[in-house]
């Protein structure tokens, strides 16, 4: 989501900085739906309407509901001192997804910091240990080196080896190594789930969700994001003594099974050669389409009707993708990512990549998916079908996580607490066993 920086050094507040505060953020919230971007622009600092003037406020703003669906009215507005400003949190309530506002104000009431970011879901319930009859341990490591090195769990079954073993790769979006999505671990279920088969499992934080400074160059790219800190996790692998060294596999989930072919592309080029790759719900097309197809999608689930304002925010979308594919400068982007970032993005040819490195590989669809459809897993069908290296599972009722669900499709059922089906991790296990 959009962000724009807070000014280093502000004055402290005084015990009556946050109602007047709170009065200033909502009066910048109303100025930018009222449309009115150069009032808007008024209540900032000087440093901030430099870095964020009206028109850079008004492709942040009017690209917002492109990516979330209709406004739908706002939240509590809170406040509190923070950083010798005033903090206020004001939610932010769309249709397909909820956001927050927090606006930094200082003492003599301009606006010196205002981001917009997905809503933080509740607090997970914390891990529970393995059991000690569980048949596998876990240890944490490192992937990679130095202060840019990424923390991981090793799963690892108990026993000398050597081992099977596979690296998890998350979808897109900043994902820890459980790749929680509410009350969900995907990642968690299918770790632990193959560790109890005689399987080794490493899962890794994401670069984007424990070191985002890493990208403060604003160079962000679908392989800086994905592909190279998951080839750093196959190598760090191979390092492990317990691992068969030629039975180290890859599965990705959504983006990170699109990337699974590059991955093993470059691991090789690496000296850690991959044996074979697990595509989790993997978009066989290109993100740019994918993402205006899930938004036209959405908005059609709730009411089986799309909006006006749901019509207008689609067709912003798709001229911001124009945009990016006409190759010029872009006021405003899918979920405010780099230019750069799509266009990488748009490099990507799944299937031809697959195809390329000619390996045997486990592709898995989940029927009630909203988010990697049909047309990706009939795309992947066409391609390999053919094929005896390759083989296909299809599960009635899974969605996007491999958790069944009931009643009707949507982002809803995401926060719903389950588990990734145990049929799913049991085809994983037994082919990854024969291979």
């Amino acid at each position: 989501m959009a962000q724009a920086a807070t000014a280093p050094a502000l004055p402290a507040p005084d015990a009556t900085a946050a109602p007047a505060a709170a009065t200033i953020a909502t009066a910048l919230l109303d100025r930018l739906d009222a449309g009115d971007y150069a009032a808007a622009e008024a209540l900032l600092t000087a440093q901030m309407a430099a870095a964020v003037p009206a028109e850079r406020l008004q492709a942040v703003w009017e690209s917002l509901p492109a990516q979330a669906g209709p406004a739908q009215g706002r939240g509590k507005v809170q406040a509190s001192a923070a950083d010798g400003a005033t903090l206020v949190t004001v939610p932010l309530h769309y249709a397909n997804a909820e956001l927050i506002a927090k606006i930094a104000v200082t003492a003599d009431g301009k606006v010196a910091g205002f981001r917009v970011q997905p809503a933080q879901a509740a607090a997970s319930a914390p891990v529970a240990p393995v059991p000690a009859d569980a048949g596998f341990s876990e240890r944490e490591i490192a992937i990679g080196d130095g202060e840019r090195a990424l923390p991981a769990t090793l799963a690892l079954p108990d026993g000398d080896g050597p081992f099977p073993a596979v690296v998890l790769v998350h979808g897109s979006g900043p994902h820890d190594r459980n790749e929680t999505v509410g009350p969900n671990r995907p990642f968690l279920d299918i770790a632990r789930g193959l560790a109890a088969q005689g399987i080794a499992v490493l899962r890794y934080d994401k670069r984007s969700k424990v070191r985002p400074q890493d990208y403060a160059d604003g160079k962000l790219t679908i392989d800086s994001e994905t592909t190279d800190d998951a080839v750093l996790a196959v190598q760090a692998l191979h390092a492990v003594p317990e691992v068969d060294d030629a039975r180290v596999f890859v599965l990705g989930h959504s983006q990170g099974g699109m990337l699974a072919p590059r991955i093993a592309a470059y691991a090789f080029e690496a000296g850690a050669p991959v044996a074979g790759l697990v595509l989790f719900a993997a978009p066989a097309r290109k993100l740019l389409d994918i993402i205006v197809e899930q938004n036209r999608r959405l908005a059609v689930l709730d009411d089986a009707h799309t909006s006006d304002e749901e019509h207008a925010a689609i067709d912003v979308l798709r001229a911001q993708v124009r945009d990016i594919r006409g190759g010029g400068e872009v006021a405003a982007t899918p979920l405010n990512l780099p230019a750069g970032y799509w266009r990488s993005t748009d490099a990507v040819d799944a299937v031809t990549e697959a195809q390329a490195v000619a390996l045997p590989m486990l592709v898995l669809q989940g029927a009630q998916d909203i988010q990697v459809v049909d047309a990706d897993w009939q795309r992947w069908k066409g391609a390999f079908h053919a094929d005896p290296a390759v083989a296909f599972k299809l599960y009635d009722g899974l969605n996007h996580l491999g958790i069944a669900v009931d009643g009707e499709p949507g982002l809803g059922q995401y926060a719903v607490p389950g588990h990734v089906d145990p049929r799913l991790v049991a085809d994983v296990a037994a082919w990854i066993g024969a291979h």
